[in-house]
C-alpha cells in the first residue's frame, strides 16, 4: 500500500515494530521519537501521546491559525493515518494471565485512530485493511478522497474503536450485565433480511463465534440460515455423546442421539419427516460417507459440523445448493454469557440461561424411572428448552417424537406435540413428556395420560401445584419436579 504513494512523495512516519518492519521492505521512515524529540518509553507504552503527533493530526484546513501554529513548531500536518490495533481479541482467546492480557489494551492507537477521524475533513484514516487496495486505487489515479469517502473512513473507526472498546470493558468486568453494549465488526451483508422487502448485514462482537464456520460448498448464507444454524448448534452444545439437531424457523423439529452419529443423524431426521424438510441440521460428529447419505435423502438449506470427510463430500456436493459448514468450534460450550434483544428505543440485556440434566435437585412424584427413561426425560429437557414457549418435548428412545412450541396457552402445546406423536410414530414405547414451565390446571395431565404418556418433566411451582400432583397420581402419571423454568420467547 505504502510502496508506490512514497515514490510519490510520502513522507512515513512510524513507531517500533512497524517502523522496523517498513524499513526491511525499502521505505524510508521518520521514527516517532524523531518526530516528537523525546523517546519511547515504558517499554513502548508512551511514544505517540505528544502534541507533535496530534497537532498534525488535529491542525483544521479552515483554521489558518493551526496551520501557523505548526510552522512555529517545525511541523507538517499528516494526509494519512494508518492504525492496527493491538491484538486484543487474540490474546483473550488464548487464556493469558490478566497482567499479561493487560498489555494487549492499546491506547495510542486508539487515540490516533479517534483524532483523525474528528478531523475528516482534511485527513483519510484507515483502520481495515481491507480499505488499502481501493484507497491505493484511488491514489494510484491521482484522485483525491471525497469528503464523503473520508467521512465513511472516519465512520468506521468509530465503530472499530467502540467495538475494541466494549471488548475490553466486557473482559473486564465481572458482573455481565453492567457494560454490555451493542457494537461489532461487520462479517458480511447479506442479500436481505427475514424477508426480500428488508436489508440486512452480519456482524460479530467476538473473535470466535459462527461467523468462523468455513462454508465448503452451496450458497452464501442468508439471514434466515444464520438465525437458524445459530438455533441447531445452542441446542447441540446440550449433549455430549453423538447428536444431530434439525431446526426449522428457529426451533429444533428434531434431535437424535445414539452410540453413532450416522444413527443419531437418522433419528433426527425420522423426528418429524415433514417438518425438517427445507430446515438446517447440525452434528456434533465429524460427517462420514453413512451419515452423508442419510442427509442426502432430504433437502436441507444447511449441514454444519466439526468437518467432512473425502467421501461424505462426494456425496453432498451433488446437492447444488446445499450449503456444508464445517466448524470445529461446534460442540464446544463457548455460548454467549449475555443475550441482547432489540426494542423500540434501546435494548434488554439478559444472562444467557443453562439448561441443567438430570440432577439430584430434581424431585420425582411417582415411581423411580430406569435408566432408559431418565435419559429420555434429560433429552426432553434440554430440547424443550430451545423451544419457543409455550413448549413441550416428547421423545422416547433417544429422538424427539412430538414437539410442540410457540402456542399461546399450554394445552394446545400439548395438544401439538401429541398430533405429531400419533402421525409419525404411533406405535412409539416408554414415551416422555417436558413441559417448559409448570402446568397451570389438570387438563394438560389428563390429556397427555390419555395419550399413553406416563413420565412428564416440569418444573412446578404453580398455584395449583397440588391438583396437578393429585390428577397425575390418579391417572398414574409419575411427575419429575425441576424447580427451573425455560422460557423462550
Amino acid at each position: 500500500f505504502l510502496k508506490p504513494l512514497v515514490k510519490q512523495g510520502l513522507r512515513v512516519v512510524s513507531t517500533g515494530g512497524t517502523s522496523k518492519y517498513l524499513k526491511e521492505n525499502g521505505i524510508p521512515v521518520v521514527e516517532v521519537a524523531e518526530q516528537t524529540g523525546f523517546p519511547e518509553v515504558m517499554d513502548g507504552r508512551v511514544r505517540t501521546l505528544h502534541p507533535s503527533i496530534h497537532m498534525p493530526i488535529l491542525a483544521r484546513a479552515n483554521e489558518p491559525e493551526d496551520m501557523v501554529l505548526l510552522k512555529q513548531h517545525k511541523l507538517e500536518p499528516f494526509d494519512l493515518v494508518i492504525v492496527n490495533l493491538y491484538p486484543f481479541a487474540d490474546a483473550k482467546n488464548k487464556n493469558l494471565k490478566e497482567d499479561e492480557l493487560i498489555e494487549f489494551i492499546d491506547i495510542g492507537g486508539p487515540s490516533l485512530l479517534r483524532a483523525a477521524a474528528k478531523n475528516f475533513e482534511r485527513i483519510a484514516v484507515i483502520c481495515d485493511p481491507a480499505d488499502y487496495k481501493w484507497i491505493a486505487e484511488k491514489y494510484s489515479e491521482k484522485k483525491e478522497l471525497s469528503r464523503d469517502e473520508r467521512k465513511h473512513l472516519a465512520a468506521k473507526v468509530y465503530a472499530h474503536t467502540s467495538q475494541y472498546d466494549a471488548l475490553i470493558a466486557r473482559t473486564l468486568d465481572s458482573a455481565p450485565l453492567e457494560n454490555q453494549f451493542l457494537a461489532g465488526a461487520r462479517v458480511q451483508e447479506l442479500r436481505y433480511g427475514e424477508n426480500p422487502q428488508q436489508s440486512a448485514a452480519w456482524f460479530a462482537t467476538e473473535k470466535d463465534g459462527l461467523h468462523t464456520a468455513k462454508i465448503l460448498h452451496g450458497k452464501p448464507l442468508s439471514y434466515n440460515n444464520i438465525l437458524d444454524l445459530e438455533a441447531s448448534c445452542a441446542t447441540l452444545r446440550e449433549f455430549e455423546i453423538p447428536c444431530a439437531v434439525a431446526v426449522k424457523h428457529n426451533n429444533p423439529c428434531g434431535v437424535g442421539y445414539a452410540d453413532s452419529i450416522g444413527e443419531a443423524t437418522r433419528r433426527a431426521l425420522v423426528a418429524d419427516p415433514v417438518s425438517v424438510f427445507g430446515g438446517i441440521v447440525a452434528l456434533n460428529r465429524p460427517v462420514d460417507a453413512t451419515t452423508a447419505t442419510e442427509l442426502s435423502k432430504i433437502f436441507l438449506e444447511c449441514v454444519i459440523a466439526p468437518s467432512f470427510t473425502a467421501d461424505a463430500l462426494g456425496v453432498l456436493t451433488k446437492k447444488k445448493d446445499l450449503r456444508l459448514l464445517e466448524w470445529p468450534e461446534i460442540a464446544k460450550s463457548n455460548a454467549a454469557e449475555v443475550e441482547f434483544r432489540t426494542v423500540t428505543g434501546g435494548y434488554l440485556v439478559q444472562t444467557a440461561d443453562r439448561i441443567d440434566t438430570w440432577s439430584t435437585d430434581w424431585t420425582v412424584l411417582g415411581e423411580s424411572p430406569t435408566r432408559e427413561i431418565k435419559e429420555d426425560l434429560s433429552l426432553a429437557w434440554k430440547v424443550c428448552g430451545h423451544l419457543k414457549s409455550n413448549a413441550i418435548a416428547i421423545a422416547s428412545e433417544g429422538m424427539t417424537i412430538g414437539l410442540g412450541m410457540g402456542q399461546v396457552n399450554r394445552v394446545d402445546a400439548v395438544e401439538q406435540a401429541i398430533e405429531r406423536m400419533r402421525k409419525h410414530h404411533p406405535q412409539a414405547k416408554n414415551v416422555v413428556l417436558a413441559s417448559d414451565a409448570f402446568f397451570p390446571f389438570p387438563d394438560s395431565i389428563e390429556i397427555l395420560a390419555r395419550a399413553g404418556i406416563r413420565w412428564v418433566v416440569q418444573p412446578g411451582g404453580s398455584i395449583r401445584d397440588e391438583a396437578v400432583f393429585a390428577k397425575a397420581k390418579e391417572l398414574s402419571v409419575n411427575i419429575v419436579l425441576t424447580k427451573k423454568r425455560h422460557f423462550r420467547h
